[in-house]
């Protein structure tokens, strides 16, 4: 099947059903140490790591992540992923000092990637859900 070339936007119901629905996204960060992630990371949506060693990639605090994503209501959600690309070593999501919790595993291990939905639960509170 070959990609229309045509048209562009969203359709409701019965719409061009055989398009794809493509979105931009800002360029992937690739990381190989310990990391805090930013803002700029989560509009990419992913976060390309590798590593000599077992390292924490951390989230922003759940104050910091309500600052930069002013328009998020309880309920707001979003999907992050990281990659990991080394053969060995493990790469571990944490929470920022406040506001952020993780749930389920957190860790990401050689070869492999985990994905997250990051959820507002309550003023400068987020959930991150593996998924």
């Amino acid at each position: 099947m070959a990609l229309p070339n045509v048209g562009g936007g969203y359709q409701v119901a019965d719409g061009n059903t055989n398009e794809l629905t493509m979105t931009v996204r800002p360029q992937v960060n690739a990381i190989s140490a310990a990391y805090t992630l930013t803002a700029a990371d989560f509009a990419s949506g992913i976060v390309s790591a590798t590593s000599s060693g077992n390292y924490a990639v951390t989230t922003p605090t759940g104050a910091v992540m309500d600052a930069a994503f002013t328009n998020a209501k309880v309920g707001s959600s979003f999907e992050f992923s990281i990659t990991h690309g080394s053969a060995t070593n493990v790469i571990t999501l944490t929470a920022g000092a406040s506001g952020v919790t993780i749930v389920g595993l957190a860790t990401v291990t050689g070869i492999t990637s985990g994905t997250w939905v990051f959820r507002k639960t309550a003023a400068a509170t987020w959930s991150a859900y593996r998924i």
